[in-house]
C-alpha cells in the first residue's frame, strides 16, 4: 500500500502518544474527524522515533518540538498520551496547549486493562469495517503485525511484543489516537446523535 500524506494543514484532528526512554520507540499518530488515522511527519521524518537511531536514547527535545508543530499546522481536538516516563513533557504540552479550560492534551495510561480493552476493541472493530481508513505508514504497519493478544483472567486482552526485538508501540498509539477521535467526535456531535460522517474504505 502507498504512503499516503497527512491531511491539509488546518484539519482538526486528534493525537496519540506513547513515549519511551531507551528500550521502545516513542510515536505519536494523528486521526481526522473523517476517519483517517496518519504518521505526522516532522523535518520529513515519521513521528516515530527509535533510540537507537539516536545513540540509545529517545531525543526528547526533537519530540517537544514535533508536539508543537502539530499544534501549529492542525487544529488539534484533543491529544491522548501515555504518562510513563513523559509526564512532566505531558504537564507541560497541557500547559501550552490547552485552551480556554478545556483539557485538550491529557493522559490515557495504556496499562489500565479497563480502559485499554474497549479502546483496542472499538479500533480492531473500526478498522475491519472500514470507520478508520489508515495511511498505510509501513512503520506502524508492521508494529500492528507484530503485535499479538494476551488473554486476562478476566475475559479481557491486552498487547504485548513476542519478543523484545518486534516492536509494537505504534499500533498501542494508533488505539490510543482512535480513543481521542471518537471521543472528539462524541463531544462535538452528541453521543444520542446520528452525524452524518461519511468514513472512507
Amino acid at each position: 500500500m502507498e504512503w499516503l500524506p497527512e491531511p491539509p494543514e488546518g484539519s482538526k484532528i486528534c493525537l496519540g502518544f506513547d513515549g519511551s526512554e531507551t528500550g521502545d520507540w516513542t510515536c505519536i499518530k494523528g486521526e481526522t474527524l473523517e476517519g483517517f488515522l496518519f504518521t505526522p511527519r516532522f523535518a520529513g521524518l515519521p513521528t516515530i522515533w527509535n533510540p537507537a537511531d539516536y545513540g540509545g536514547r529517545v531525543p526528547r527535545d526533537e519530540v517537544d518540538a514535533a508536539v508543537d508543530d502539530l499544534f501549529r499546522r492542525f487544529e488539534v481536538l484533543r491529544m491522548y498520551c501515555d504518562p510513563p516516563l513523559w509526564q512532566s513533557e505531558i504537564d507541560m504540552w497541557s500547559a501550552r496547549h490547552n485552551q480556554r479550560g478545556k483539557a485538550i492534551v491529557g493522559e490515557w495510561p495504556t496499562y489500565s486493562a479497563v480502559r485499554m480493552y474497549p479502546a483496542l476493541e472499538r479500533f480492531v472493530t473500526d478498522l475491519s469495517t472500514g470507520r478508520l481508513r489508515h495511511d498505510g505508514c509501513p512503520l506502524t504497519t508492521q508494529h500492528v503485525k507484530n503485535a499479538r493478544m494476551g488473554h486476562r483472567k478476566d475475559g479481557r486482552y491486552v498487547l504485548f511484543k513476542p519478543h523484545v526485538d518486534r516492536k509494537i508501540d505504534a499500533a498501542v498509539t494508533s488505539a490510543i489516537c482512535h480513543e481521542a477521535a471518537c471521543d472528539a467526535r462524541a463531544r462535538l456531535f452528541g453521543k444520542d446523535s446520528s452525524p452524518a460522517i461519511v468514513f472512507g474504505i
